[in-house]
């Protein structure tokens, strides 16, 4: 499997919630070995989408002349995109939105109806095409942070997405946490060889990858030094 990498964070290769995907693409490995190519969107020059719309009217052509046409052909030759980036106010990095906006040379001004909403039609086929969305917080646990986020992700990809949102994500960073984060990293690979396995994660397991490490009043008493 081609599995392409996008990391939303501007700490590149530090990125506490990079630290999560290294572990459930090491479980994905463990099933059957996977070409696997990461971008840090931080590094690459993408201009900010014009709106003009001149990509869905002249066969995906964008008036920008950067390295999102790049990216663009090696979205469509993966067969997984893993979006890995932490919550930046509810949302995803200023890097990773300028990137997902230019995804707009995939579809046409034509639209349809799916469902009870409207989608625009392709200009490229990417059927073929699963996508995982990795997100991490620094708040003590997921309720009122990660929504927003969630709900475009799923927005953009509504066919073949899985999503794992994990809180208390600067303590994959803490020495001194080993003691909660082995064993979580070790839930992440588990998800990783179930996907790789069957397609898709247990519910139970997610709720447990998904759940504060430690008590959400002691993260919250370490990050405001009160402990």
């Amino acid at each position: 499997m081609k599995i392409l990498v996008i990391n939303g964070s501007p700490k590149k290769e530090e990125s506490d919630t990079l630290v999560i995907t290294r572990a459930f693409l090491e479980g994905m490995n463990e099933v059957s070995q996977n070409e696997i190519h990461t971008i840090h969107a931080v590094e690459k020059d993408i201009a900010y989408c014009k709106g003009c719309f001149a990509c869905m009217r002249n066969g995906g052509m964008c008036v920008h002349q950067d390295d999102m046409s790049a990216i663009l052909e090696e979205i469509l030759e993966s067969d997984l995109l893993v979006f890995s980036y932490p919550l930046y106010c509810y949302g995803m990095p200023a890097p990773l939105k300028a990137l997902m906006d230019r995804t707009l040379p995939l579809s046409s001004m034509a639209m349809q109806k799916v469902g009870d909403r409207y989608e625009h039609v392709g200009q490229a086929s990417f059927e073929h095409l699963r996508y995982v969305m990795i997100c991490g917080c620094g708040f003590p646990n997921s309720t009122h942070n990660f929504e927003p986020a969630v709900a475009q992700f799923r927005l953009c990809f509504p066919n073949g997405h899985t999503i794992i949102t994990v809180p208390e994500s600067p303590m994959f960073h803490a020495p001194e946490a080993a003691e909660v984060t082995v064993p979580r990293l070790a839930l992440v690979r588990q998800a990783g060889r179930q996907l790789a396995e069957t397609g898709e994660i247990a519910p139970e397991l997610l709720a447990q990858i998904t759940s504060p490490m430690i008590p959400e009043d002691t993260y919250a008493q370490i990050v405001n030094g009160t402990v």
